[in-house]
């Protein structure tokens, strides 16, 4: 089992704003390029929000972020999302939205591209 800092040393988290308005986003041509095994891309901000892709296998450490709400939004594979006393596995097509200050883990059981929306300020390992 990795500890957190093994962990944060093997995602590719990218906050950098991927798309400028105005701009086609093309999810695809990520999904194609990725080639690591936990990537983490900011691709638009609307007003406070931000629109981020992931492409994931494996697990996230447990954290939580104590501002801001974070909805995830499966496109590809399958997603679960460990809260204390229960897991939700999301299909595609399905979302789930965690509440600010509460603890969770996401992990991906095969490859899974998902769609996260959250504040622009959020840290995304976890404050």
């Amino acid at each position: 089992m990795m500890n957190t800092h093994e962990a944060h040393a093997s995602y590719a988290i990218n906050v950098n704003t991927h798309y400028a308005p105005l701009e086609r986003i093309d999810i695809q041509t990520l999904v194609n390029a990725c080639q690591d095994s936990w990537y983490n891309q900011t691709l638009s901000r609307i007003n406070d929000c931000v629109v981020r892709l992931g492409i994931m296998q494996g697990v996230f450490h447990w954290h939580k972020h104590e501002m801001e709400d974070e909805f995830f939004f499966v496109l590809e594979g399958r997603f679960l999302i460990e809260l204390e006393g229960q897991t939700v596995e999301l299909a595609p097509q399905q979302g789930f939205t965690i509440p600010k200050g509460v603890m969770h883990r996401t992990q991906a059981p095969e490859r899974t591209v998902i769609l996260m929306i959250e504040g622009a300020g959020v840290i995304p390992t976890g404050d």
